[in-house]
């Protein structure tokens, strides 16, 4: 006999740890569960605590969250234990955010998050609870494999489509981890929470890096890495020197606005040269990324990554969160994995995940992903680019 969670047993005999962050999802998910007759642990972590961001709406893990899960479990009448977690968090995210960043690279924290502190600390947690599983209020669906395992796919809300930020869910993990709001969009949410009586069913949804008050990243570098804005050139990719900036910590790849250059025509950020702090500009067509070099990757497909080869897989890819995959095709060459971006990609830059995919719709299944660790155009951009670059032994 196997329960709605696709575990062995009835669900009052059956315990589940839920994350609960403070948001309406991650209550829903407790609600549920707790009206299925599940044994329902709530655990919330606290990552961080800066302040102002504390108490601004869109907050998460810190301060106000932190209230709101508690009265939601007190709501819910299920225990509920706080972990304190910021030293963890520090290491494992803020930091290796602001390293990236100085790097010239463009981090997603929250990928990073999921990987070491939710879906490794805590599910470790979870087991020494006695729990069955860990259930979260992400916005994917997993369901069996057959011989065992279970695979991951888009949910039926295409707009809350958390499945890139989820990549590096290793398959150990997915057969312990439960997502209840896969099938559901997130008016259908809200109404639950406030049919459950939560007084959280209108909070605003949690921004994604939630560690930075102000929206602005420089602030969270500078702060953490004092004097990592040097100055440098805006180095044109044709090699004239345009202009001088304040550091590399202040631009990312794909910015047009605010490079501070007047020039004839629209510039775009192409490349940041962390080495020698320059920023390289130029036009929209140079941005356009066809091949992707990827380094450690997560592979969910069911035959092994090697196995895949030089005459490569056909499959989407996604490398932002806020845009639909496209078709691309996977290949594995001299040890490494390449993604080539059939209609190309604009604004990719090294330190951004490219996430595998079955399909493009709902439901389709996640085959993993990995970090890009360069990029490469077509044409003459791309060896104007070398040609800035690659002398000083600098990948791009």
């Amino acid at each position: 006999m196997f329960n709605s969670l696709d575990l062995p047993g009835r669900p009052e005999d059956t315990r589940i740890v839920v994350a609960m962050s403070g948001g309406v999802d991650s209550s829903v998910v407790a609600g549920l569960l707790k009206r299925q007759g599940y044994d329902v642990v709530g655990m919330t972590l606290q990552l961080y605590d800066h302040g102002a961001a504390t108490h601004r709406k869109g907050a998460c893990c810190a301060g106000q969250d932190i209230h709101d899960a508690r009265r939601v479990a007190e709501r819910l009448d299920i225990p509920h234990y706080v972990l304190d977690y910021e030293e963890r968090f520090r290491k494992a995210v803020i930091d290796s955010f602001a390293e990236s960043y100085i790097a010239g690279e463009t981090p997603i924290p929250c990928v990073s998050c999921n990987q070491t502190v939710k879906f490794s600390d805590l599910l470790t947690t979870a087991r020494e609870l006695g729990a069955a599983a860990l259930a979260t209020g992400h916005y994917v669906t997993t369901r069996p494999l057959v011989g065992g395992g279970r695979a991951m796919y888009r949910p039926a809300d295409l707009d809350r489509d958390q499945s890139y930020f989820l990549f590096a869910t290793t398959p150990e993990q997915l057969d312990f981890i439960r997502f209840p709001l896969g099938g559901l969009t997130k008016p259908e949410t809200r109404a639950i929470a406030r049919d459950l009586g939560l007084e959280i069913a209108d909070k605003h949804d949690s921004q994604d890096i939630c560690f930075v008050p102000s929206g602005k990243y420089s602030d969270v570098i500078e702060r953490l890495k004092p004097g990592a804005a040097e100055a440098g050139d805006i180095v044109h990719i044709d090699g004239r020197v345009v202009g001088r900036h304040e550091g590399i910590i202040h631009y990312t790849v794909g910015q047009r606005r605010g490079i501070g250059v007047a020039f004839g025509e629209p510039l775009y950020v192409i490349h940041l040269d962390a080495e020698r702090s320059r920023v390289i500009v130029g036009p929209r067509e140079a941005l356009a990324a066809k091949r992707l070099v990827l380094r450690n990757v997560n592979w969910l497909g069911d035959q092994p990554l090697d196995a895949i080869g030089e005459d490569g897989l056909e499959i989407y890819a996604r490398v932002r969160s806020t845009r639909a995959p496209q078709a691309a095709l996977l290949m594995r060459r001299d040890g490494e994995t390449l993604v080539d971006l059939l209609g190309g990609e604009t604004g990719v830059a090294p330190g951004q995940a490219c996430v595998f995919y079955a399909g493009e719709g709902e439901g389709a299944r996640v085959l993993g992903g990995g970090w890009i660790g360069r990029t490469e155009r077509a044409g003459e951009a791309e060896r104007a680019l070398r040609r800035l670059v690659e002398p000083q032994g600098v990948a791009i």
